[in-house]
């Protein structure tokens, strides 16, 4: 299990470094902002969800599944 949940943090960094990096390499802010809301939704839901494997079924994962759907619902209408 915590072999899923490394990969699974560490593939969500990989997507949060790429909105980083999009971030620095595109022109304008509406490329920037379209480049960071599709691939921050995706790492911050990668990161989380390793986060809320390795806790288990307890009260802090049920916390980070609140987060995580906070991030989901109000990213994409922030970077509208």
């Amino acid at each position: 299990m915590s072999v899923v949940v490394v990969l699974v943090v560490l593939v969500g960094l990989f997507f949060l470094s790429v909105a980083a990096i999009g971030m620095i390499r595109f022109p304008d802010v509406f490329t920037r902002s379209h480049a960071l809301s599709l691939t921050d939704t995706l790492g911050a839901f990668l990161v989380l969800a390793g986060l809320a494997i390795h806790h288990g079924p307890s009260l802090n994962a049920l916390k980070i599944l609140l987060v995580l759907t906070l991030i989901f619902i109000l990213n994409p209408v922030i970077a509208h």
